[in-house]
């Protein structure tokens, strides 16, 4: 193992021992399962806006978007951050007070299906149910793509085995999540939120001097047909450009619509110490968005004149998605002091996808714990239900791991996929819920199933079949949810006056 090995290995070890060290920390601070879930109510602004926003950024922002930037240009690359740079600014701002009141008017909720069966007042928790059982339909395999990748990860730096490399980190994620519950998922997200800007400041000034300046960088690009405007796109293939169509557009800002129905954000919102903080987390959320967005684009850029200059070698189809861990190996080989930066930088790609990965898994496992199970937990002691809820965690773990087990899986491609199934079983009915006095459960419970059933139909039976209706099943299936919502609740008996008071009792916190 080289010198530069050894650094990038000592400071990512340096990184997971202190998420554990973490972990431990706030264990202590969990009393209960709304501690274990919800970390009590007591994040304070900057960790409920840096946390949200690192948990759903995923590895998708320093893997994903710099490696579509590098292939084919901006315009891909671009509306899709647009459309979630949109998105995170509005659940912000017209979601994210209200939810956090509205929880806990609502019998004190602790999960977001919880949320829908208190505020319907469905006491035979039938929206809870089918909400946990979507919550564990996507987000298992979600967490086993977080698995994954960071078996991956550790398996192309230093050839350890796949399964070895996915295991280990497995088990340090599993670690800090199980010992500090909501808690550390929140404070470790925040910290790797940081890890992750830092990562990105590092490649950034880096990639920028080794391609030659700003000026290089911009004029091999300028150079590529369609590879700088965001109404036409690159095709490195061909060499050629080709129009950007209204439908890609289209699909591309669709993906801001998945935010209103994102569980592990929303809880975020939920688990605020004060709501009238929410607008300086809203200000530091969207502006860490806006930044990272448009910085890991550029990235994608900077990248392609690295290649240019003959500093990387030219990355084809889903290696591009490499480009950051490229760029931070041939950082290593300068020294010791740039090797431990370059361990930073992976450090933060590592930091992107755990932090996504505790927070689903801590979503699905509140899923089945307090949503599927927590009629039968009602009457136990605060230690069983912890001990329970911890057993919980471990066991949907467990088959994420085995889910992640084979390398060469497709269980990345469901990531897209599940942003689109939370977004349409669980958006509309959050946002009818919050500004609809009229919504009943009949017309909640027709959103959730409508919007998860055209999830897979559009994916899986239209978009192959319809070359015209080729586009990202979240924007169709979110708006049969909403016609559905309103539709049923229009034909089915009107809430009643208890519902209808507590509605109003959140308009009037709302407007204080």
């Amino acid at each position: 193992m080289t010198t530069a090995h050894i650094c990038i290995m000592i400071a990512i070890i340096v990184y997971l021992g202190a998420m554990l060290f973490v972990g431990y920390l706030c264990s202590k601070q969990n009393n209960d399962t709304s501690d274990f879930y919800l970390g009590g109510r007591k994040l304070g602004p900057l960790v409920t806006a840096m946390s949200a926003e690192a948990s759903d950024m995923s590895s998708w922002l320093l893997m994903g978007l710099p490696g579509l930037a590098y292939l084919s240009g901006i315009a891909d690359a671009g509306w899709t951050a647009i459309g979630l740079a949109i998105g995170t600014y509005l659940n912000w701002k017209i979601v994210a007070k209200r939810i956090r009141l509205y929880t806990h008017v609502a019998g004190n909720s602790i999960t977001l299906p919880s949320f829908f069966s208190n505020r319907f007042r469905d006491d035979r928790r039938i929206l809870q149910s089918i909400g946990a059982i979507f919550i564990v339909i996507f987000f298992i395999p979600y967490t086993a793509s977080g698995f994954a990748a960071c078996g991956k990860l550790f398996s192309s730096l230093f050839g350890v085995k796949y399964l070895t490399a996915m295991i280990i980190s497995a088990l340090i994620i599993v670690g800090y999540t199980t010992l500090g519950g909501f808690l550390a998922a929140s404070t470790t997200d925040f910290i790797q939120s940081i890890i992750m800007s830092i990562a990105l400041i590092i490649v950034f000034g880096f990639g920028v001097s080794v391609a030659g300046g700003p000026d290089a960088v911009i004029s091999h690009a300028k150079s590529l047909p369609g590879y700088l405007t965001m109404m036409t796109t690159y095709n490195p293939e061909t060499g050629t450009e080709a129009a950007y169509p209204l439908i890609n557009i289209v699909s591309m800002l669709a993906w801001g619509l998945g935010y209103f129905g994102m569980p592990h954000i929303l809880l975020r919102f939920m688990a605020i110490e004060d709501e009238k903080k929410l607008s300086l987390s809203r200000r530091v959320a969207t502006t860490w968005v806006v930044i990272s967005l448009a910085v890991a684009v550029m990235i994608g850029i900077i990248g392609l004149g690295m290649t240019e200059a003959g500093e990387l070698e030219m990355l084809h189809g889903a290696n591009s998605e490499t480009i950051i861990v490229k760029i931070a190996d041939l950082l290593s080989t300068h020294g010791v002091l740039p090797a431990l930066l370059g361990g930073t930088i992976l450090a933060g790609i590592l930091a992107s996808t755990m932090s996504t990965a505790d927070s689903q898994l801590l979503a699905a496992s509140s899923a089945v714990s307090s949503d599927l199970f927590g009629a039968v937990l009602k009457n136990k002691k605060k230690q069983e239900t912890m001990l329970t809820d911890r057993v919980t965690l471990l066991a949907i773990a467990v088959i994420a791991v085995i889910i992640a087990r084979n390398p060469d899986s497709s269980v990345f491609n469901i990531v897209s996929f599940a942003w689109a199934g939370f977004g349409a079983v669980f958006g509309p009915v959050v946002l009818f819920a919050l500004f609809w006095k009229r919504t009943n459960w009949q017309g909640a419970l027709a959103g959730m199933v409508s919007g998860g059933v055209m999830v897979f139909a559009w994916k899986y039976l239209v978009r192959p079949n319809v070359s015209f209706l080729n586009f990202y099943e979240l924007l169709p299936a979110f708006l049969i949810s909403s016609v559905m919502i309103i539709v049923v609740s229009l034909a089915t008996k009107a809430p009643s006056k208890e519902i209808t008071d507590e509605f109003e009792l959140v308009q009037k916190k709302m407007a204080e």
